[in-house]
């Protein structure tokens, strides 16, 4: 009777291990998404990639700049506050080396609003003084499946099915400078980074959000000396655009002008 009521016993835990694993397979790949789109700040309304005109830009320096994050998706994660402000510091850095910048300052995320437009933008220059605004966008996406890692694990109170997981970040930081009073995109530098990685249940939130952290300051590493190179490049641009005029401020002397 006793060894019955052990084989009985064991059929129930095979078969509730084997449910466990179904469960697990059917779960699928997952995914989770951090998003603040410059495009969906700017063109709310827009069914595919903007086609920016050409126009006539005049630009008066010394040039005030004003840096900001485009808008959360409000579905998906959010970015820490802290993080943006990292990253727009550097970003801040990157263009104080310019002679021709008066001041830079940072805008705090919630004068920027979600499917503003340029409308938004214009007020927001006003409020703050700026003639140019300096975008930061974001693109992050985690994968996550279950894979061969799963195993057995027997202990003894019993046995676990431990269901390991296969992550793939992927992140993509982008700065978009525009003039404010023509809505002319002046520059554009990005940054991207891919972090792989694997956990098991037990550890897999820390280890995934780790990830996410990686990667974005992975790709911030690329964004700021991308940015900088298209600073000195636009700089020596502006000699020969005919797209952009450059015009004195009052009040200020030729020692502010892109050398």
């Amino acid at each position: 009777m006793k060894i019955l009521k052990t084989v009985a016993s064991l059929a129930l835990l095979l078969c509730a291990l084997f449910s466990l694993s179904g469960c697990a397979s059917m779960a699928g790949p997952r995914e989770s998404k951090q998003a603040a789109s410059i495009v969906d700040y700017l063109y709310p309304k827009a069914t595919q990639t903007p086609q920016l005109a050409p126009s006539i830009t005049y630009l008066r320096p010394p040039i005030r700049v004003g840096i900001a994050f485009a808008p959360n998706d409000p579905r998906v994660h959010m970015l820490p506050e802290t993080e943006k402000i990292k990253l727009m510091e550097r970003v801040k850095v990157a263009f104080a080396t310019q002679s021709f910048i008066a001041s830079i300052d940072i805008i705090p995320s919630q004068y920027v609003k979600p499917a503003g437009g340029f409308g938004n933008m214009e007020q927001v220059a006003r409020m703050f003084n700026v003639d140019v605004m300096a975008m930061v966008s974001y693109d992050q996406i985690q994968f996550t499946d279950s894979n061969s890692l799963s195993f057995l694990y027997w202990t003894v109170i019993g046995a676990y099915v431990v269901h390991g997981n296969q992550h793939d970040t992927q992140t993509m930081l982008d700065i978009s400078v525009f003039d404010v009073a023509s809505h002319k995109l002046l520059m554009r530098a990005a940054g991207t980074s891919q972090v792989k990685g694997s956990a098991n249940l037990s550890n897999f939130s820390e280890r995934s959000r780790t990830a996410r952290t990686e990667g974005y300051h992975k790709a911030a590493d690329q964004l700021i000396p991308g940015l900088q190179a298209e600073i000195d490049l636009f700089r020596e641009n502006l000699k020969t655009n005919r797209n952009i005029r450059v015009e004195p401020r009052l009040g200020s002397n030729d020692n502010s002008k892109p050398q």
